[in-house]
């Protein structure tokens, strides 16, 4: 019989139940000022602290680049390749804005998290069968000048090859006239693949190239524009991804 790594070991008896002990205590402070502050504001403020505990925890150092392209007081729209559920913590540390995710709706029925995140104005979406509603509670989180972080491929890559993109996301960004940003993570598909429950130290990168303005596209602009978003990304994950590779050791 095969004994399972050291990492293994560490992550069922260690990291499990660090994570749910940090998702408790600022889940119960986030909610408890949730009730007075609707914007969600100060929750993202304890999502960005969680976010900092999980990656010291598991020993996930994270190298950013292109942070000075951004500007605190314009909304953009990031559009992220998806490599781990190491992801969010990962972008949410690194990127200074106010920031809400499209997640599945799946997530809505967890306990605690799922009433949290319906709450403090992130969108829970059933794929298969989309509200007709869903646009309009986009337009609204735009207009109240908070940022949307997207994974269009819709699913986690467990080589790290960077799927086609669903295009709707792009459509109302134009429609918007909102700036989109390719944002690149490298790497953490090192730290915990999909699909094995097992977390690993390791090297991320995670690299925003320049906002691509969109106020002069149209709809008929919506599919050059998700491509070029998507070979922007995919280029940094080519020439970073096996470089990164090299020097991890994924047990």
């Amino acid at each position: 019989m095969k004994i399972p790594s050291f990492h293994w070991w560490r992550t069922v008896f260690f990291l499990i139940p660090a994570i749910s002990i940090y998702t408790l205590v600022l889940g119960a402070l986030s909610i408890s000022f949730s009730l007075f502050d609707r914007r969600g504001v100060f929750a993202h403020g304890c999502a960005r602290i969680w976010s900092w505990l999980i990656l010291a925890t598991t020993n996930v150092d994270v190298t950013v680049s292109g942070i000075e392209r951004l500007r605190r007081d314009v909304t953009y729209v990031f559009v992220s390749n998806h490599q781990s559920i190491y992801d969010i913590p990962i972008i949410f540390v690194s990127i200074p804005h106010q920031l809400r995710i499209i997640a599945k709706e799946s997530l809505g029925r967890l306990p605690i998290l799922g009433w949290h995140l319906r709450w403090t104005g992130h969108l829970l979406v059933n794929r298969a069968r989309p509200s007709s509603k869903i646009g309009e509670r986009i337009s609204k989180l735009l207009r109240d000048g908070f940022s949307l972080i997207v994974f269009p491929e819709g699913t986690r890559s467990r080589d790290g090859n960077v799927a086609p993109f669903k295009r709707g996301v792009f459509l109302l960004s134009v429609e918007a006239s909102l700036p989109v940003v390719p944002v690149a993570v490298v790497g953490s598909r090192h730290v915990m693949r999909k699909g094995r429950l097992m977390t690993c130290p390791g090297e991320v990168q995670l690299v925003i190239h320049e906002p691509i303005l969109t106020a002069s596209l149209t709809a008929a602009d919506v599919r050059n524009l998700s491509d070029r978003v998507r070979e922007t990304i995919n280029s940094s994950v080519e020439a970073l991804d096996s470089e990164l590779s090299r020097g991890q050791t994924v047990r």
